[in-house]
């Protein structure tokens, strides 16, 4: 008897404590004041992690100077790759685990958490003191857990904002969020050209602050008001998913990267292994996620299909314009600039600053674009911010290499609007397709999809830029150096240089020539061909012809996989979404039997997500209304 009564004070306790927990959500979302609390902080959150992601793109020949270490030393490369992509790798593996941890033990929770490991070893890294080789690898052991942090932040900002928001303004407040997640990699690439010539180490510094007072406010300020879902770690799914991915993103990262003879090292054995078995490990995550009862990867809800076509979408998106950030450094800051007067010492700063058209264009149309999302759908904005992305890549292939400024930056504004048109709309229409206990890992799985192309991109757009290069680069290179006097086996020698360093001359902007031939060659030369050689403007006249042809190469795969991102977009159907409000009984619980959800239009889709609701209960595990317009 004393055993029941102990087992229905805790049923009673449990009761009590899940109908406190839906009075504060309640209270939470009446509050008119906590959903911009909430807003505010995961926007900075957001704004911080990608301004680092970018800031080291426009200040790593400052941090290699303040490390003394040669970038263009064949044993350095790796280093590069390593500080440029170990952030987004880290962060691209590690999204969908902690936002289905998220969804378990609080989303809040794991958002706070991040920001603490984020400011940590934003610290750490500001206070790098060592030199050379052991620099190079404490900063990227360094970024790869600062990367850890941005992380949590990312696995969880979304689904923070979606519970906070009612279901007519999240088109508004994700749009808002994407602002920040974008135009922070335009700012950092300001900032690291404003930054890094004062004091490399100033480029982590400038988080410290921020990420200290977002900390403490994020544990003061935020609460959980979405739903949690106690489950089992699915160890095995998390372990393959990780092993998987890093082993294919590692291939990828290497796979550009010259061996033996070759240019690039896609045929490198250990290149093909760590990409065959990266995917061979990926196939049996997904195996391993139809058979576990609480899969960290919620593969039935692709069956949604705005959520399937959105990530859709988005992967392609990310494919077209994830390298895009990489070409346009190289063309300004190796090429443009130099040819227009500006000295390599400050051709950083102004790489950043020429670009800001890109972040205008996306700051107007985001916002705007989300809101009208919340009204209209998803479907007109994001299609449409697919196809003028792929005219603006169809007029950056129209455009000379020595180009007048005026098109460069109409063409980069036309670009940012489209790319502004289509994230803020689509990232809403990802999330207002989720049932309310699993938006954190849906987030989770559509940042996925995001980083990786992301990673993904940035290698297929330099391995396309060096094809290019390869097919005119090496008789320029010997055609131009032998007509200056250079010795014609001097001349072979640096022709026959694998083009990869070439292109890490021009993204950081170095004029190599004098390293390459030596002090010996350049002293045999007379005076006037030995300026000539190492003038400012040399180099980039040299390369600017092979570069355009690789231009060429990367623009078309751009717009192909803009459009087919346009078709995948116009593809989710009209405007619909999940409506908070029957989550819970009054008394805190899930009801043991779903009622059968209410649905507007007579829609095909809409029948997809009715059949859903029915067949699918371990998707969808709450009553549920959806509303949906017919489809336009």
């Amino acid at each position: 008897m004393a055993v029941d009564d102990q087992s229905a004070g805790a049923m009673t306790a449990g009761s009590s404590r899940k109908a406190r927990a839906a009075a504060r959500r309640e209270r939470l979302r009446n509050d008119p004041h906590y959903k911009w609390i909430a807003l505010s902080n995961t926007t900075l959150g957001v704004l911080m992690v990608t301004i680092n992601s970018s800031i080291l793109l426009i200040a790593l020949p400052n941090i290699f100077g303040g490390i003394k270490l040669n970038p263009l030393l064949p044993a350095n490369v790796s280093y590069l790759l390593w500080l440029i992509l170990g952030f987004l790798v880290v962060t691209a593996v590690l999204v969908v685990s902690l936002g289905r941890v998220g969804d378990m033990y609080g989303r809040v929770k794991m958002y706070n958490l991040g920001f603490a490991i984020f400011t940590v070893f934003s610290i750490l890294l500001s206070v790098s003191w060592m030199h050379g080789s052991a620099g190079a690898i404490y900063l990227i052991i360094m970024r790869v857990l600062q990367g850890v942090g941005g992380a949590f932040l990312f696995a969880n900002s979304s689904a923070i904002i979606t519970d906070a928001f009612p279901k007519d303004q999240r088109g508004l407040a994700l749009g808002i969020n994407s602002v920040a997640a974008i135009a922070g990699s335009f700012i950092g690439l300001v900032l690291g050209g404003v930054l890094g010539p004062i004091d490399w180490h100033l480029v982590f510094v400038v988080s410290v602050p921020f990420g200290l007072f977002g900390t403490i406010w994020a544990y003061l300020k935020l609460q959980d008001t979405g739903i949690r879902q106690k489950a089992s770690i699915d160890w095995w799914g998390n372990i393959t998913f990780a092993v998987g991915l890093v082993a294919l993103l590692v291939g990828i990262t290497y796979g550009i990267q010259p061996y033996g003879g070759h240019n690039m090292g896609w045929t490198n054995p250990t290149v093909l292994a760590e990409m065959l078995g990266g995917i061979a490990v990926l196939v049996v995550f997904a195996v391993i996620e139809t058979k576990v009862d609480n899969p960290m990867f919620r593969l039935p809800l692709f069956r949604i299909r705005a959520f399937t076509a959105g990530n859709v979408a988005s992967l392609l998106s990310s494919l077209g314009r994830g390298g895009l950030m990489f070409i346009l450094i190289i063309w300004l800051q190796g090429i443009w600039l130099p040819l227009h007067g500006y000295d390599f010492a400050s051709t950083p700063l102004w790489a950043g600053i020429y670009m800001l058209p890109l972040t205008i264009g996306f700051l107007a149309a985001a916002p705007i674009s989300g809101l009208l999302s919340d009204r209209y759908g998803a479907r007109p904005f994001a299609t449409g911010g697919m196809l003028i992305s792929a005219a603006s890549f169809v007029l950056f292939l129209l455009l000379p290499v020595n180009f007048s400024y005026v098109w460069f930056a109409l063409i980069l504004l036309l670009i940012g609007a489209g790319m502004g048109l289509f994230a803020s709309p689509n990232r809403a229409g990802i999330m207002n397709s989720l049932p309310p206990d699993q938006r954190g890992v849906g987030a989770g799985m559509s940042a996925t999809f995001q980083n990786a192309a992301t990673v993904l991109s940035i290698g297929i757009f330099f391995s396309l830029l060096i094809l290019g290069l390869s097919a005119t680069l090496p008789s320029h290179l010997y055609q131009g150096l032998v007509s200056q006097g250079v010795p014609t086996a001097a001349a072979h020698q640096v022709a026959a240089l694998p083009p990869v360093g070439t292109l890490f001359a021009a993204l950081l902007g170095y004029n190599p020539i004098q390293s390459l031939l030596g002090p010996h060659v350049l002293g045999a030369l007379p005076a006037g061909h030995a300026a000539t050689l190492t003038s400012r403007g040399y180099f980039p006249h040299l390369i600017a012809g092979p570069f355009q042809h690789g231009l060429q190469y990367a623009f078309v795969f751009a717009i192909i996989a803009c459009l087919i991102a346009a078709v995948a977009s116009y593809l989710r159907g009209g405007k619909y979404h999940y409506v908070d409000g029957a989550e819970l009984g009054s008394d805190g619980t899930r009801p043991s039997a779903p009622p059968q959800p209410e649905v507007t239009g007579t829609s095909s889709a809409t029948a997809e997500v009715t059949s859903l609701v029915q067949k699918e209960p371990n998707v969808v595990s709450v009553p549920v209304v959806v509303a949906r317009e017919p489809e336009r």
